[in-house]
């Protein structure tokens, strides 16, 4: 499997993966599971601890600011469906030789700093060179929280009934990370304003002030951050990990003007492409209108587009004409192959 194609295949998960998890300890309240963000651990007096893993990012056309970026967020966007801030990290760098001493002062400076923000203590890790590390991918970290282990939530808690809130739009960071990796083609192409709409949404990759705020008003039965397969997979995943099916109505998905435009010149679609910043959310019905309120009152963009069902209602995606088709699912993000295209292709 290449390096650049995503994520391991549903089947290759549930075929490789979940058989072979180690020893079986009765403390583990949540393991590996498919469309699930963070394992859980029972570790006494009414607690429990939170984890979650990704890569780390290091991607030199978009730049050492923003790759530390991604690193911490992408994380942190895990770690906020529990409702919960991460508390401590874990980093292990495998870095390309190529990269010189003073950028790496650069990248981790800036991890430190988003670290910290956050409220993130870096606790340890690995750090070395890799001679052939050519790859964006540049180790990978954890992510630990503890907190009352009865009020952690979990993607896979969605009940029948419950309400399917998205925050921002569509496709935030594949069209951020596109327009601002390949800049010269993006202007050329779709002009000045596109790409600086799409450089802004950069800043709104992080979804973890969209899940404490939500998260405040006790309304919130399940969350799940928006990455690889984009909304739409995300609601995929949230309504399998919880075993219930799902209504999403395709009119009602928010997708903005610069991410449709920048995912059209790079020919995938806006619904199934990553999309961190965007943050999945099944809410107790009757209470989508507070937690709306409470969303919109810290600017942060959100709209209900769907309702999960009873298990034998399916996976459905409702069409401007009110017809249901089978919601698809797609074990590869269209992104990682428009990315290396382009690449390979020269575009600046």
């Amino acid at each position: 499997m290449s390096q650049f194609t995503g994520k391991i295949s549903g089947g290759g998960f549930d075929e490789l993966i979940l058989p072979r998890l180690g020893c079986t300890r009765p403390e583990v309240s949540q393991g590996p599971g498919f469309g699930v963000d963070v394992s859980v651990v029972d570790i006494g007096n009414s607690l429990g601890l939170a984890m979650t893993s990704d890569p780390l990012s290091l991607i030199p056309s978009l730049g050492l600011a923003e790759s530390a970026w991604l690193s911490v967020h992408l994380m942190a966007n895990d770690m906020a469906t529990t409702g919960f801030s991460p508390m401590y990290a874990q980093m292990v760098l495998n870095l390309p030789p190529t990269l010189s001493e003073q950028d790496f002062v650069v990248y981790w400076e800036h991890v430190h700093r988003y670290c910290a923000a956050i409220g993130a203590a870096i606790t340890g890790g690995h750090t070395g060179n890799i001679e052939g590390q050519n790859s964006t991918i540049a180790g990978g970290g954890t992510m630990l929280l503890t907190a009352p282990l009865n009020h952690i939530l979990l993607s896979s808690k969605a009940c029948a009934g419950d309400l399917i809130i998205v925050t921002k739009e569509c496709a935030l960071s594949s069209a951020a990370i596109l327009a601002m990796s390949f800049p010269e083609t993006v202007k050329q192409k779709l002009g000045k304003q596109v790409y600086d709409d799409c450089c802004a949404l950069f800043e709104q990759t992080s979804s973890l002030p969209d899940a404490l705020a939500a998260t405040a008003t006790g309304h919130l039965k399940a969350m799940h951050d928006v990455t690889e397969g984009g909304v739409l997979g995300a609601v995929y995943e949230m309504a399998k990990a919880s075993g219930v099916g799902v209504n999403v109505y395709n009119e009602l998905l928010p997708v903005g003007y610069a991410q449709q435009q920048v995912t059209r010149l790079f020919d995938i679609d806006a619904r199934f492409c990553v999309g961190a910043g965007s943050m999945v959310m099944a809410v107790k019905p009757g209470a989508e209108h507070i937690v709306l309120a409470t969303l919109s009152a810290r600017q942060i963009k959100a709209t209900v587009i769907g309702e999960f069902t009873g298990p034998e209602q399916g996976y459905q995606l409702i069409d401007k004409d009110n017809v249901a088709h089978p919601l698809p699912y797609y074990e590869k993000d269209p992104y990682w192959a428009a990315f290396f295209k382009a690449y390979q292709q020269g575009w600046k």
